[in-house]
């Protein structure tokens, strides 16, 4: 298409199960506010709109496993979800839920458009229904092995490990996520999009028209769908909590999740747009708009082949001009997982990292999975910041800062003759604005960040070529034409910024004392993107800029060996909570329970066993006699920590040699939940030694 007259921007609506995490953000929103902060400052109207998603089973389970309403679940995680999407300075011009009135109106009316134009397929078909729940189980209420991989914790709609959507009725093994029984099959009727209807406009638009401009992921995925064939997929679900089906006969069921969150975009747009009073159809209805959807890897199907295709059945919409969905982000090595609390969440990363939302954002940026799986680790998130955006960008202004108000007390020195260095390093940041803003347009987030390093890089260079700190002592006109060089850098680096660290770049143009959207009345400078490759001057003679700020500061190994512990904490948790306990053994008579003497016992001495890991010797007064046992716990207990303890002994267990020394028994042991070794004993004070334990 032409030049846009606007843009709408799109992000998938996250669930409110939840707050969000670094896998979500590195997936769609940082890369989505990087592409909307960008095309404002390149002059663009553009709609940036978001929402949560407040539907589907995921909240319903929540609800249950909390003992309260989805509508509590909704409200509650909506709010912290919206709060931090505020503070981390993602910037919707409208984030709204789709429990909102607008939305359930603007839902049923798309549905009922649909089904008055007899786009749907009403059909009665055998569902998974839990008998002891009396219930038909929606998708994420069923649990079994997928067809494809053989993963046993799949999803009735999607599996998890190879990404695989289906049917809850295709699984094998399927058990009801409610009760654990095995669901039943029974008839319900339901309303079905005839994907297969739409197949040959879908290979049209896609595998033809945006086989060049659409990511490999996006475009690898969606042929795969077309090239399987595409079935009728249901649009409405048997469950109470949702929007309720609008069509003679839809009592008891609700729109189905996939079909009412993103007509939440469109809602979403109608809501700003009353606020806003302005119009909200061209934005969605115009030829000359470009709608883009940002989204992770597992709702590829649902952008580009389900929600098009109501699209085009409705008949008046735009379809999404790219899909630039990114893949998984893994934490540490190990999948993100929100139920097993393996994962950085976003309200405690701006509680404990405060002032550092910038840091997150640039390092999600540098590590974005844009093209394959990527993996975040504390080690480099600190690497990052230490060596780039403090040791490159933060030290290039800093020293630019402090040397201007040092010299010329902060006033922009009148330059004298331009070198030939200087000609080149001002043409080569006259050219950062369009290389960069390529990299954006073609959604490479990764390579345009580290193209706005390298112009930092480029002042850093400059500098140490020009070392003006000992240019000033012999030659003071030379020096202010390097300072006002350098000066004119930062200004670059203030605006081109802002799409990736937008709030180092309101603290650097503060600095600077040149304009933003909330200037104060002495930001008398004003740099948009376009300028800086068009105006030979940023920041003029004569300007006056502030005082010097620290833009980032070094983050130290115990701050992030405090991230490292919260995550051993979780992994900790989770083996101890999927610990299993071992089976009963073979039954035994109460005769051979007899012939097992245990006694109490003390430990009186103990050493470790050379040359062996796990072995103590122990001395151990039973009562009877005092014996030597060995004992396998040198790696839970030290010789000394065990003297004087109070154990349960197997005394008449058959002597056995280990490693040369002969043990007469055995010290009974259990384990911990988190697999620490336990000693089986007799806390009373006045059990003494040698009383037999039966």
């Amino acid at each position: 298409m032409n030049k846009p007259k606007r843009y709408t921007v799109t992000t998938a609506l996250p669930y409110t199960n939840g707050p969000i995490h670094i896998g979500h953000l590195a997936g769609v929103y940082v890369p989505a506010d990087i592409y909307v902060r960008y095309l404002r400052l390149t002059g663009n109207d553009v709609a940036f709109i978001g929402g949560s998603d407040e539907h589907g089973v995921p909240i319903t389970i929540k609800a249950k496993n909390e003992g309260v309403s989805p509508q509590d679940i909704v409200d509650k995680y909506h709010a912290i979800i919206k709060k931090s999407f505020e503070d981390f300075g993602i910037t919707y011009d409208n984030y709204s839920r789709t429990s909102a009135p607008i939305h359930h109106e603007t839902a049923s009316e798309f549905f009922k458009t649909l089904y008055d134009k007899g786009e749907f397929i009403e059909e009665s078909t055998e569902q998974l229904y839990d008998e002891q729940a009396n219930q038909f189980l929606a998708d994420r209420f069923v649990v079994g092995t997928c067809p494809k991989c053989g993963n046993e914790e799949s999803y009735g709609d999607q599996c998890e490990n190879c990404g695989t959507s289906h049917n809850a009725t295709d699984l094998i093994n399927p058990k009801s996520a409610i009760t654990g029984n095995v669901p039943t099959l029974k008839q319900t009727k339901h309303w079905f999009l005839p994907l297969d209807k739409h197949e040959a406009f879908l290979k049209e638009w896609i595998l033809e028209g945006h086989k060049k401009d659409w990511k490999p992921n996006v475009y690898g995925q969606v042929k795969s769908w077309i090239d399987d064939g595409l079935r009728p997929r249901a649009v409405t679900r048997d469950l109470d909590w949702g929007i309720p089906v609008p069509a003679e006969g839809g009592e008891g069921k609700v729109l189905y999740v996939w079909f009412d969150a993103p007509i939440g975009y469109i809602s979403s747009t109608k809501e700003w747009a009353q606020r806003e009073g302005k119009n909200w159809e061209p934005y969605w209805k115009d030829k000359d708009t470009k709608l883009v959807h940002f989204i992770g890897k597992d709702n590829i199907v649902f952008h580009c082949i389900i929600f098009p295709s109501m699209l085009k059945a409705e008949g008046s919409y735009i379809l999404p001009e790219n899909v630039p969905a990114n893949e998984f982000l893994n934490l540490e090595g190990n999948k993100l997982s929100t139920s097993k609390n393996w994962a950085v969440w976003l309200p405690e990363y701006l509680e404990e990292f405060p002032g550092q939302q910038d840091v997150l954002r640039y390092v999600l940026t540098a590590n974005a999975p844009e093209t394959k799986d990527n993996d975040f680790t504390w080690k480099d998130f600190q690497a990052r910041n230490n060596n780039e955006l403090v040791a490159v960008f933060g030290n290039f202004i800093n020293r630019v800062v402090v040397l201007t108000n040092k010299y010329y007390n902060g006033l922009v020195p009148t330059p004298a003759e331009l070198s030939q260095l200087d000609e080149e390093t001002l043409a080569a940041v006259k050219a950062y604005p369009d290389v960069i803003a390529s990299s954006i347009e073609r959604y490479r987030f990764r390579e345009a960040g580290q193209e706005l390093m390298n112009l930092a890089r480029l002042g850093n260079k400059y500098l140490a070529d020009e070392e003006p700190w000992k240019v000033i002592k012999v030659d003071e006109e030379r020096t202010k034409t390097i300072m006002y060089v350098a000066l004119q850098i930062a200004s670059a680096l203030a605006t081109l910024s802002e799409p990736f660290l937008p709030f180092t770049s309101e603290k650097l143009k503060k600095i600077l004392k040149i304009s933003s959207n909330d200037a104060i009345q002495e930001h008398r400078i004003e740099n948009s993107w376009n300028s800086i490759s068009t105006k030979d001057v940023l920041l003029p003679a004569d300007h006056q800029i502030g005082k010097a700020e620290l833009l980032f500061s070094k983050i130290e190994d115990a701050t992030i060996q405090a991230q490292l512990d919260k995550l051993e904490a979780s992994k900790k948790a989770n083996e101890a909570a999927n610990k299993t306990v071992d089976p009963q053994k073979d039954t035994i008579t109460f005769e051979d329970f007899t012939k097992l003497d245990m006694r109490v016992g003390t430990i009186i001495e103990a050493e470790k066993m050379p040359k062996a890991k796990k072995l103590l010797v122990l001395k151990v007064d039973t009562g009877i006699d005092i014996r030597t046992i060995v004992s396998g716990i040198a790696e839970s207990f030290t010789a000394e920590e065990v003297v004087g303890k109070r154990v349960t002994v197997l005394v008449n267990l058959a002597p056995r040699a280990l490693r040369g020394v002969e043990s007469e028994g055995m010290i009974l042991m259990t384990e911990s939940a988190d697999g620490k070794l336990v000693f089986v004993n007799p806390d009373d004070v006045n059990v003494s030694n040698g009383l037999q334990i039966s």
